[in-house]
């Protein structure tokens, strides 16, 4: 820039000659020197604030717009940028049909090592050794010692545990928060809830998910943010699971079962009020799965819902059921039970070779007849047959609410023979699970209309019906016969009428074959009978009664107890009043020692 002279040479020489006052000009080359100053500074102040407003405008416009796509979106769980704040820790609780607590959670801590800051690593192995017995003191030892920058001591560790290792005052031992899943009752329900475990892990959060049972199959649900931790409520009822297991263990001992399997459930609504699988786990402290052998032998095989069993005569009542609704047969229709019977080449026997001859449909089911089960079943034919079961839900796994229901597919026949019809009326040749005989039995419960087995909370089924609610009433008349004077005598339960059926299933051999000593002993009841509003299933794996002389194994003398039992425990929890009738009076004379 080129700057004028305030006292140009010329122009002062100039007014010299004419007189003139030279400072004048000196005066108006400052004037003029300061007005283009203040021009070009106003200039530079406009354009700035120019650009100011257009950032502005720019600013405004991108938080409006923004706001704009957040109102027309939906809601969503904020999220915080600190660290490990992605892994989700919060878990909803699940609460029984009354809100007592099943499964929470619980606040506690981890255990981790950052070797390189450790002062004594010998001392700290052989205290952490004393804390926590289960380590091993060789090991903890070369990893303190070793290169490693930093590795977990425990996941999980008790607010004593972490005082006596803070007490240890070794720097290098530090802690992190942690969430773990608690579950109050212990071993109760465990099956229904099966547990949880950590999933992705840092040092100050991890990720509990489910692993097994309702915990897994409603895992997302039970972590989503946006249901705001509200608990997940089940149909089970907390006291009635704790009295129904505790009578399944004493009938399971004093009956040496090698396990047992109940099922509760409401024949209205599928709601399943209790089940449970014995023996039975912690899922606390839940242990590992088998690598080898037979898995029903791990306490973590639910045997009410993956075992899949050859029920036995239970079975029955479905075959004669499906004959009375064909118009087959009626309750007093006489069919001849005399043998010999050979189907396909193959004798149909009866229990300890009896002949009952002829006999009524409703003795038929009192008695347990196979061959008059058998010969009715043959008139049903295959076919027919196979519909009516498929329709009962015996050729699919129960739609239960627990990831392990999917493994409890029934086993049927490759070829749907004649002979195939004649053992699966009585309960051979077709394996299925204790669930699925009690929705079977609850649509004969509820007058003939199928419901699905649930464990959430939920009004009556209006399932698809599946026999007349004549046939179901004829059903229940003589499920109430067998245990008024049939094979399940002993399960009469004083003021609540039962009616049921039993059923005794030799057990298969791996290899083919049926063992001769071992059964899978069932009874499948409803109380009241006259208007039943619950189903139990009970069942015993490898039961042997030994009160008497010999060994008994059948279920009248097994499963018919213990199930008697736990109805005199359960119905008045549910609300049942048990129906007394008056005994008569004695004879009574008035006499008086009084004088007239």
């Amino acid at each position: 820039m080129i700057r004028t002279p305030l006292r140009p040479l010329a122009r002062i020489l100039s007014a010299r000659d004419k007189g003139e006052n030279p400072d004048a000009i000196e005066r108006e080359n400052i004037r003029l020197r300061h007005e283009e100053m203040r021009d070009r500074a106003r200039r530079r102040a406009e354009g700035r604030l120019l650009v100011l407003g257009a950032l502005f405008f720019c600013a405004f416009a991108v938080i409006g717009g923004r706001m704009g796509v957040l109102a027309q979106s939906e809601p969503a769980e904020p999220r915080t940028s600190a660290a490990g704040a992605d892994i989700l820790a919060q878990r909803a609780d699940i609460v029984d049909r009354h809100g007592r607590v099943l499964a929470t959670n619980f606040d506690t801590h981890s255990l981790y090592a950052q070797p390189q800051q450790m002062i004594e690593p010998e001392k700290a192995a052989r205290e952490i050794k004393k804390i926590f017995p289960d380590l091993d003191e060789a090991r903890l030892l070369r990893d303190f010692t070793g290169k490693r920058k930093f590795l977990w001591v425990k996941k999980k560790i008790s607010p004593e545990q972490k005082q006596a290792v803070h007490d240890i005052g070794e720097p290098g031992l530090l802690f992190g928060p942690r969430e773990m899943r608690l579950y109050p009752n212990g071993s109760l329900a465990a099956h229904v809830l099966g547990g949880a475990g950590f999933g992705r892990e840092g040092v100050h959060a991890a990720e509990v998910i489910g692993v097994a049972g309702i915990e897994k199959f409603y895992d997302e649900r039970l972590r989503d943010p946006a249901q705001g931790a509200k608990p997940l409520v089940l149909s089970l009822d907390l006291t009635i699971q704790a009295a129904i297991e505790r009578v399944l263990y004493g009938g399971m001992t004093i009956m040496n079962a090698k396990g047992a399997a109940a099922v509760l459930m409401d024949v209205h609504t599928g709601e399943v009020i209790s089940i449970a699988s014995l023996p039975d786990f912690d899922p606390n402290d839940r242990p590992r799965p088998l690598t080898s052998g037979d898995a029903a032998d791990s306490p973590l095989f639910n045997r009410a819902v993956q075992g899949v069993y050859e029920l036995g005569s239970v079975f029955k009542i479905f075959a004669i059921t499906q004959a009375m609704e064909l118009g087959l047969v009626s309750e007093n229709t006489i069919i001849d039970t005399s043998g010999p019977m050979k189907v396909g080449g193959f004798p149909i026997g009866e229990f300890r070779n009896k002949n009952y001859g002829p006999l009524t449909t409703s003795d038929i089911i009192v008695k347990s007849s196979n061959r008059g089960t058998g010969r009715i079943a043959l008139q049903i034919g295959p076919k027919r047959q196979q519909e009516f079961l498929k329709s009962l839900g015996f050729f699919e796994p129960t739609p239960l609410e627990i990831i392990e229901a999917a493994g409890g597919q029934p086993l049927l026949p490759k070829r749907w023979t004649d002979l195939s019809t004649v053992t699966i009326s009585y309960g051979h040749g077709l394996s299925t699970s204790p669930l699925h005989l009690a929705a079977g039995y609850a649509a004969i419960a509820n007058g003939g209309r199928l419901v699905e087995p649930t464990l959430l909370r939920r009004g009556a089924q209006a399932g698809p019906r599946v026999m007349s609610e004549q046939t179901a009433a004829a059903a229940r008349r003589m499920l109430r016969r067998v245990v008024s004077s049939g094979t399940a005598s002993l399960g009469e339960v004083p003021g609540y009428d039962v009616g049921g059926k039993t059923g005794t299933a030799d057990k298969p051999k791996p290899r083919g074959g049926y063992y001769e000593d071992k059964v899978i002993a069932t009874f499948a009841s409803m109380f009241p009978a006259h208007d039943p509003a619950y189903v139990l299933v009970v069942t015993l794996d490898e039961p042997v009664e030994t009160s008497g002389d010999k060994p008994r194994r059948t279920a009248g003398w097994t499963a018919v107890p213990v199930a008697a039992e736990i109805i005199t425990r359960v119905a008045p929890l549910l609300g049942l009043r048990p129906e007394i009738e008056p005994a008569a009076l004695a004879d009574i004379t008035l006499t008086s020692n009084q004088d007239d």
